[in-house]
């Protein structure tokens, strides 16, 4: 399956299909250097079979985890990049996750003034989410994505046969995005996971899920109204991740504590039951100060007040602008103290 998506830059695909990692010339020019990133925690099958694909490539394996999203692991894919010769028409391809592609994408963006970026999302979380709409970045100071850019990929290509090695906590984390987009955007989704088993039907879920957003980043590339939406849980989830030193929570299992505030109360009971199917957490012991401090961070902070995605019914959304102190009492139905 070929899903088009449409920037202000051009048009690239999302490529669905099961064995397209060992089928990339068909979606990808490779006779050129091409730099592959990818991380300890991906298979080192994958890069390789995308490494036998290419005509000069070379492999940069960075440690596995959100620390790797930083300057110095950006300095470095920089730094292999000068010390190959690299040039505007060579390549970087990120195989694994969001780590991998949000990292990789920003050097691709940056080297030069931007050279061709593809991206193989290996993980249920980067297939349905992160890989599509075009955001990369590194962290900086203990916060996410503080510093990054818009740079659509040139091509996205997933095959769910990937996400065979994946353990079954990584599967739920990235699940939680696509509970994110059901909520807001599509009831029928969200009642596929409420009454049907979701390993059955993990290929129609990553499908739905890639169709909202890219419905969402065509429609708002630079996040100026509708990609607001995919904030859902978010603002909460970031700030979790922010002072998640102890915990070792995933981006997911932070988004699902910071969609369940932002619900109304009959959807809340809904959300939590699909959040227990799927083995994420409903409830944290971190102070709720701790979490709030890191909230002024947010980018959708605008003086002393925040705009939140909110979910009244499911498939549908508002937006509420808050005080910034009203967060502690949305924060009260997750937090234990």
């Amino acid at each position: 399956m070929i899903i088009p998506v449409k920037t202000s830059a051009g048009q690239y695909n999302i490529v669905l299909e099961k064995g397209a990692i060992s089928e990339l010339g068909k979606y990808m020019s490779l006779d050129r250097r091409v730099l592959i990133v990818t991380d300890s925690g991906v298979p080192g099958v994958y890069a390789e079979t995308v490494a036998g694909q290419c005509q000069s490539p070379h492999i940069v394996t960075i440690p596995e985890g959100e620390a790797s999203k930083s300057f110095d692991s950006y300095r470095h894919l920089l730094e292999e990049m000068v010390k190959l010769d690299f040039t505007r028409t060579d390549a970087v391809i990120a195989v694994g996750g969001g780590v991998v592609g949000d990292l990789a994408g920003f050097a691709a963006a940056s080297f030069m003034r931007g050279i061709d970026f593809y991206n193989i999302p290996t993980t249920v979380l980067s297939q349905v989410d992160s890989s599509v709409g075009g955001k990369v970045a590194i962290d900086f100071a203990g916060y996410k994505n503080i510093v990054g850019a818009f740079y659509p990929p040139k091509a996205v290509v997933i095959d769910s046969d990937t996400l065979k090695t994946l353990p079954q906590r990584q599967i739920s984390n990235g699940l939680a995005e696509s509970v994110k987009m059901s909520l807001t955007s599509d009831c029928e989704l969200f009642s596929l996971f409420e009454n049907q088993d979701v390993s059955d039907n993990i290929d129609i879920i990553i499908e739905r899920s890639l169709k909202i957003k890219r419905y969402v980043v065509e429609q708002d590339e630079k996040e100026t109204g509708l990609r607001k939406i995919l904030n859902f849980g978010h603002t909460l989830a970031h700030a979790i991740e922010s002072e998640n030193k102890m915990q070792n929570l995933y981006h997911g299992e932070c988004v699902a504590l910071g969609m369940i505030p932002m619900c109304s109360e009959p959807v809340r009971e809904r959300l939590i039951k699909v959040l227990e199917k799927l083995n994420l957490p409903t409830r944290i012991d971190f102070n709720i100060a701790d979490i709030l401090e890191a909230v002024k961070h947010d980018k959708k902070m605008a003086g002393d007040n925040i705009t939140v995605v909110y979910v009244e019914d499911a498939g549908s959304y508002i937006l509420r602008t808050i005080p910034y102190e009203k967060l502690a009492e949305y924060l009260k139905e997750v937090t234990f103290r």
